[in-house]
C-alpha cells in the first residue's frame, strides 16, 4: 500500500509539472511552428531530423515560458476561478521547484536548437521566451489593456521559428504568417476576457473589458476580426498560396466575422465561449489549409 501511495504521489507531481507547460496552448504553438517548417520548403519535405529537433526544442522552450508565467502569476492565479486549480496556487509544487524546472527545460530546448538546428532559431526562440515570460507577463499584462495587442508579438513567433529552423533565414512569407497570428490574437483573447471579466477585475488585471467596458471590447473584437480577414488574404495576394487557401481563408474568415458580429449585437457569455473556442479551430484550420495548398501547388 505504501508503494502504491508513493507511486501515486510521484505521478501527481509529474502531472503537476506537465500542467505547468500549458499543453493545450503548447500544442497550438508547436502546430504553427511545424507548419512554418513545411511552408519554408519551396518543394519537397524538410529533413526529418531537423523537424524533430526543432519541434522538440521549440516545445521545451514554450513549456518553460509557460511555467515561468505560472510562477510569476501564482498570486494572481490564486484569485481567479479559471486558474486557481493550477499546481502553484494549489500548493502542489514549490516556487523554487518551478524555477528550476523552467530553467532546465528551457535550457535543454535552447541547447537542442543551437546544436541540432541552427543558432538563428535558438536566438529567435530565446527572444520569444523573453517576450512572453518577461515583457508580456511582467511589464505589459499588469499595466495596460493593450497587453494582448503588444504582447501578441511573442505568440505570433512560432511559424517564424519553424521557418528559420528549416531555411536558416526569416523571409517575407514567414512574416506574413507572423502577421496572421498577430492579428488573430486580440479577438481570440478578448472573447475569453469578455466572459471572464469578473475574474480579471478580481485579480486586478487591466484587461480591455475591465478598463473600457464590454461594449467597447465587443466592438474591438469585431474590428480586429475584420483586420484579420484582410490579413489572411495577403498570402494569396503575394502568391504565397493559391485558390484552395483563398477559399478556406474566406470561408473561415466570414464565419469568424459572423461570430464577432453576433457578439457585438447580441452578447451572451455562452456566445463568447463559442467564439473563443471557434477562434482556436479557426487558426488550426487556416494553417492546415496553407499547408495543403502549398503541396497541391507543386
Amino acid at each position: 500500500m505504501k508503494t502504491l501511495a508513493l507511486d501515486a504521489a510521484r505521478a501527481g507531481r509529474l502531472r503537476a509539472f506537465y500542467v505547468l507547460t500549458k499543453p493545450r496552448v503548447n500544442s497550438l504553438i508547436v502546430f504553427c511552428a511545424v507548419i512554418g517548417m513545411f511552408l519554408a520548403m519551396p518543394a519537397g519535405l524538410p529533413g526529418a531530423l531537423t523537424v524533430f529537433a526543432a519541434t522538440l526544442g521549440i516545445a521545451c522552450v514554450a513549456g518553460a515560458a509557460a511555467a515561468m508565467n505560472c510562477l510569476i502569476e501564482r498570486q494572481i492565479d490564486a484569485r481567479m476561478a479559471r486558474t486557481r486549480g493550477r499546481p502553484l496556487p494549489r500548493g502542489e509544487l514549490a516556487p523554487a521547484e518551478v524555477l528550476l524546472f523552467a530553467g532546465v527545460l528551457g535550457g535543454f530546448g535552447l541547447m537542442v536548437l543551437h546544436e541540432a538546428v541552427n543558432p538563428l532559431t535558438m536566438w529567435l526562440t530565446l527572444a520569444t521566451f523573453v517576450g512572453y515570460a518577461v515583457v508580456y507577463t511582467v511589464l505589459l499584462k499588469p499595466r495596460t489593456p493593450q497587453n494582448i495587442v503588444i504582447g501578441g508579438a511573442s505568440g505570433a513567433m512560432p511559424p517564424v521559428l519553424g521557418w528559420a529552423a528549416v531555411s536558416g533565414e526569416v523571409s517575407g512569407d514567414a512574416l506574413l504568417l507572423f502577421l496572421i497570428i498577430f492579428a488573430w490574437t486580440p479577438p481570440h483573447f478578448w472573447a475569453l476576457a469578455l466572459y471572464r471579466t469578473a475574474d480579471y477585475a478580481r485579480a486586478g488585471l487591466p484587461m480591455l473589458p475591465v478598463t473600457h467596458g464590454a461594449e467597447f471590447t465587443r466592438l474591438s473584437v469585431l474590428l480586429y476580426t475584420l483586420i484579420l480577414f484582410g490579413v489572411t488574404l495577403l498570402p494569396f495576394a503575394t502568391r504565397m498560396s493559391g485558390a484552395l487557401y483563398l477559399g478556406a481563408a474566406v470561408a473561415l474568415g466570414l464565419q469568424f466575422i459572423l461570430y464577432a458580429w453576433r457578439l457585438y449585437r447580441d452578447y451572451s457569455d455562452a456566445l463568447a465561449r463559442r467564439t473563443f473556442r471557434f477562434s482556436i479551430v479557426y487558426l488550426f484550420a487556416l494553417f492546415a489549409a496553407l499547408l495543403v495548398d502549398h503541396y497541391l501547388r507543386w
